[in-house]
């Protein structure tokens, strides 16, 4: 499938090593969409805020928004494991287990 997130390795100037995803071009460009789309709602859910809009409904537009956050958070936790995970498990490095289970964790507190 070509919607795999590749990993590389990069070095900082400093000689620290740090790591980078490459999406698909199509799936960068649905993410941007998507995120602002969620700046829209935020700036969105601000005006309401100042004009006195109803607690419930701006609570309304708080979880549609939490809601497409979550959508963009399966979306890059999907390429994670079918790119970055695979990758790293193939050359052997299980570290990524625990890397990802905090990731979950991290996902699921919301």
């Amino acid at each position: 499938m070509e919607d795999i997130v590749k990993k590389d390795v990069c070095h900082t100037e400093e000689g620290m090593s740090c790591r980078k995803s490459h999406h698909p071009e199509r799936v960068k460009k649905d993410l941007t969409t998507r995120l602002n789309r969620i700046e829209g709602q935020i700036r969105g859910i601000k005006g309401m805020i100042d004009k006195d809009v109803y607690c419930d409904d701006i609570i309304t537009q708080l979880s549609a928004t939490q809601s497409a956050l979550n959508s963009v958070a399966k979306i890059l936790l999907e390429g994670h494991l079918k790119g970055c995970v695979v990758d790293r498990l193939s050359e052997g490095d299980e570290a990524v287990l625990d890397e990802l289970v905090v990731t979950i964790q991290k996902l699921m507190k919301k």
